[in-house]
């Protein structure tokens, strides 16, 4: 095979993560080849056997360092950013990870000449009350400015194997007597299926969606924040009490959470108050044509995933008698 006729070259930036592992195993089964660029490609080698001997190669960078974001563009045919942070740590900053790093991706794909996906996510707005929200919608703009064909994605919250969201509330109820339901569980979510994700950012690398659009991806159902969590309990066969936390207690407890150094933090009081506002597919992106629906993907039921991988929280595990009747 001669360089003129090698299949096109996609670098995925935090290809290593939750979403953009997924990213590569989707690209990699149409046989582009994929430059995963992590800040450990040491830690990444798990990927290697996703691909063809050769197809996925590795290479250094940090979305806060330009120069090195530039070398792990540089030949690239398309530009994939999965990088975000839920939670602020050190130097990993929302502004450092998800402005800074969203333009710098930006300007390196416009300056390689390469096509561009972004994934952001609903919710993303410059005046967002939240830092997390108000730096996705930075970053967006930036992106649009810099790059004005690029592919936006905006799921909403994310579920499959590697989530931080059932599975951190599936880690909860093994050992705490009651589970929070912030703000009252009033919140509403459409949860998407990371494959889904995954599949929608193929298909902008495949160019068969249009181009300098913002696309909106959420699930088949909208579902609250109560419904999510008794959803989950029916799944691991538990029967933790959902008891009530108002916002401004739940702030609270996350500010005091975040001062704990070299720990994740179970709650921030920035996702207390993301969690003011619903996180769901607009009206607007439905009328427009920019959902998963819209673009081909047939979206995947939750209750059709979750036991696949919740399974380990169960008293015994796999092994455990689901009583059908209860």
């Amino acid at each position: 095979m001669t360089l003129s006729n090698l299949p096109p070259l996609v670098t995925v930036f935090g290809g290593s993560g939750f979403v953009g592992r997924h990213v590569v195993r989707a690209l990699a089964r149409r046989g582009y080849r994929i430059r995963v660029a992590v800040r450990r490609p040491d830690l990444a080698g798990f990927l290697q056997p996703i691909g063809g001997v050769g197809q996925i190669s590795f290479v250094q960078a940090n979305l806060r360092y330009r120069q090195s974001v530039d070398r792990a563009v540089e030949g690239s045919d398309h530009v994939i950013n999965c990088v975000g942070v839920l939670f602020e740590a050190g130097r990993n900053t929302f502004d450092a990870v998800q402005d800074f790093g969203a333009r710098a991706v930006a300007e390196a794909a416009r300056a390689a000449g390469a096509k561009l996906t972004h994934i952001s996510a609903i919710g993303a707005n410059e005046k967002s009350e939240s830092s997390y929200g108000r730096t996705k919608g930075r970053g967006e703009a930036a992106v649009l400015r810099t790059v004005p064909d690029a592919v936006i994605l905006r799921p909403s919250i994310i579920f499959g194997p590697e989530d931080g969201f059932f599975n951190k509330f599936a880690t909860m109820a093994r050992y705490a007597p009651v589970l929070p339901l912030i703000g009252g569980g009033h919140t509403k979510f459409q949860p998407v299926y990371v494959a889904d994700v995954a599949e929608a950012v193929a298909r902008s690398v495949d160019g068969t969606i249009e181009r300098g659009r913002i696309y909106e991806l959420g699930g088949p159902e909208v579902l609250t924040f109560r419904q999510c969590l008794e959803l989950m309990l029916r799944v691991v066969d538990r029967k933790n009490p959902l008891v009530s936390l108002p916002f401004g207690i739940a702030s609270l407890i996350g500010s005091i959470a975040s001062l704990v150094p070299f720990i994740a933090p179970p709650l921030t009081s920035d996702q207390v108050t993301l969690l003011r506002s619903d996180t769901i597919v607009s009206e607007a992106a439905r009328s427009e044509g920019r959902t998963l629906e819209a673009i081909g993907i047939q979206p995947t039921l939750v209750e059709a995933i979750l036991p696949s991988y919740l399974v380990r929280y169960r008293q015994q595990g796999q092994f455990t008698k689901i009583d059908k009747t209860a």
